[in-house]
């Protein structure tokens, strides 16, 4: 019987063995893809970081624009409060000059 309970004890060794090899092994596996999680994670922290600064630069930019065309909108109002007839004869004179310059292209070919 002696003999018997040592064979077994050797075999329940060399399982335990397996199981802590396999343990290790999946032990590193995990500890590989915490590693690749964690790394993603800063990137995407960092990512993050400068899409907010695009953002807040963008927003500056719109907030800039806003206030350059409400000025031009200002100053477009103003001028739609003269004379009607002073900006029609403007508008018109304009149109005039402009086709002139094209029938002169144009007959220039």
């Amino acid at each position: 019987g002696d003999g018997a309970a040592a064979g077994s004890y050797g075999y329940t060794n060399s399982g335990y063995s397996v199981y802590e090899e396999e343990n290790d092994r999946l032990t590193e596996s995990l500890r590989t893809k915490v590693s690749a999680i964690k790394s993603l994670s800063i990137e995407i922290g960092t990512e993050v970081k400068n899409q907010n600064k695009m953002l807040s630069e963008m927003e500056n930019d719109f907030d800039s624009t806003t206030g350059l065309l409400g000025a031009t909108m200002g100053r477009l109002r103003t001028l739609s409060r003269g004379s009607q007839t002073k900006l029609l004869c403007y508008m018109m004179l304009f149109s005039l000059f402009v086709f002139f310059v094209i029938y002169w292209i144009i007959k220039l070919r």
